[in-house]
């Protein structure tokens, strides 16, 4: 990609037809942890009009009712108005759950197995994950999926908070960004989309959505008189939700991770459990990444693994700095492999990911949130990493030895950054 460039990123909100049914399955997940936290969970949604499917496969010791869960999903997100065909009390729900397979069990279970290599656990599935961090904002996430992120928040608070009568839960946001030099100088455009009531006339949405939406949550500095602002292109939005469209666990995955700046190995989050790679190793990639970009090793930074069903070792690990690192990055996939490992078990030990804590994640983005409990956010390796790196150069030409030295010296600026976002 050049260094001069325009990139756009989209948020959904809460109420799009493919974030009720991640949030209902990650409702679900939520419910088995909090009773047994070695559940095994893969929960699938569907939703139209009416009708919500609630499929997968889940093995556990807790006592449920799957049907309650996902209504108060549902009324969670707001479709609660008589008028709304997908409404929390009324619709029809349908249960498909049956059990985790026994040969998928055994290739996950820390046991020996016939035809299973090692007795420790193993990873739910094969595939390839990756994790993504860059310093153009405080939360080392991409700016144009942040800022997408910050206008759905900000449109879910307001409806919310019952002050725009309104507004309806389903919503879309789109954030395009001009780079120059690699650096976000301005925004373009932006794009937002909200459902709304049949009676309330586009005038009124789209000056609502500018001056109390966009304009008030945006950065001023990047926005000028050359932004252009659409907003509900179409000119109406009233038939939303399950009823307009139809909802499946998983799709958002770009969404979800970094709006497209970073790579995605395809596997989706919500739903799973920490067994399923998919979800733990995504997040732990992200851990990775942050901690390299807060260390001051990079400006950015992108780490890709994958694993083969059963077996516990990742079959690859690479480190990308995109030649922003102080060092080779085959020093710091050595210093990566170093201070993390990244066998299942270990994941979830360090990351502490047998918790119900995935509800926090299904919107706005699994990345760059600051809630404790989202363990991937921690930037608490950076000193060993340091070392890590440090120690792996020793047989590098001096120069290189010399330009290292200058910039893990600046670390104090990149760390402040850090501070700044975690007391904000």
């Amino acid at each position: 990609m050049s260094k001069n460039f325009i990139f756009s990123s989209e948020s959904v909100g809460e109420g799009h037809p493919d974030k009720v049914c991640d949030t209902i399955s990650d409702a679900v997940l939520d419910a088995c942890l909090a009773q047994d936290p070695h559940s095994r969970v893969a929960c699938e949604t569907y939703a139209k009009c009416n009708l919500v499917v609630v499929g997968g496969e889940i093995t556990t010791q807790a006592k449920l009712d799957y049907n309650q869960i996902a209504r108060e999903a549902i009324r969670e997100i707001g479709y609660t108005h008589e008028d709304d065909v997908f409404h929390a009390d009324r619709v029809l729900i349908l249960n498909a759950i049956t059990s985790q397979s026994p040969d998928i069990a055994q290739g996950v279970d820390a046991r020996s197995a016939v035809g299973k290599k090692t007795a420790e656990q193993g990873a739910g599935d094969q595939g390839l994950m990756f994790g993504y961090a860059t310093n153009e904002t405080p939360e080392l996430m991409p700016a144009p999926i942040m800022y997408a992120h910050t206008l759905g928040r900000e449109l879910t608070r307001v409806r919310k908070s019952g002050v725009v009568k309104w507004l309806r839960p389903d919503a879309k946001s789109q954030v395009s960004v001009q780079y120059v030099d690699d650096q976000p100088v301005r925004i373009t455009n932006v794009v937002v989309s909200t459902q709304h009531a049949a009676d309330t006339t586009h005038r009124t949405i789209e000056r609502f959505i500018i001056d109390e939406i966009i304009k008030k949550v945006l950065p001023a500095q990047l926005l000028d008189k050359q932004t252009a602002y659409l907003v509900n292109p179409t000119g109406r939005f009233v038939v939303g939700g399950p009823q307009g469209d139809t909802g499946l666990t998983g799709r958002k995955i770009i969404v979800d991770s970094y709006g497209g700046m970073g790579r995605h190995g395809g596997g989706a989050f919500s739903g799973k459990d920490p067994s399923k790679v998919d979800r733990s190793a995504a997040y732990m990639g992200r851990y990775v990444a942050k901690n390299l970009v807060a260390a001051g090793l990079a400006t950015s930074a992108e780490i890709q693994f994958a694993y083969a069903i059963g077996h516990p070792d990742p079959v690859s690990v690479c480190v990308n700095t995109f030649g922003t690192g102080v060092v080779p990055d085959v020093e710091l996939e050595r210093a990566v492999r170093e201070v993390f490992s990244f066998k299942p078990a270990a994941i979830i030990k360090q990351l502490n990911l047998l918790r119900p804590i995935y509800s926090k994640t299904t919107n706005y983005g699994h990345f760059g949130k600051t809630d404790p409990d989202l363990t991937w956010e921690l930037t608490d390796q950076t000193a060993a990493l340091r070392k890590a790196a440090t120690q792996s150069v020793a047989a590098v030409a001096p120069a290189t030895l010399r330009k290292a030295a200058a910039l893990l010296g600046s670390r104090r600026a990149a760390e402040g950054a850090v501070r700044a976002q975690a007391g904000a």
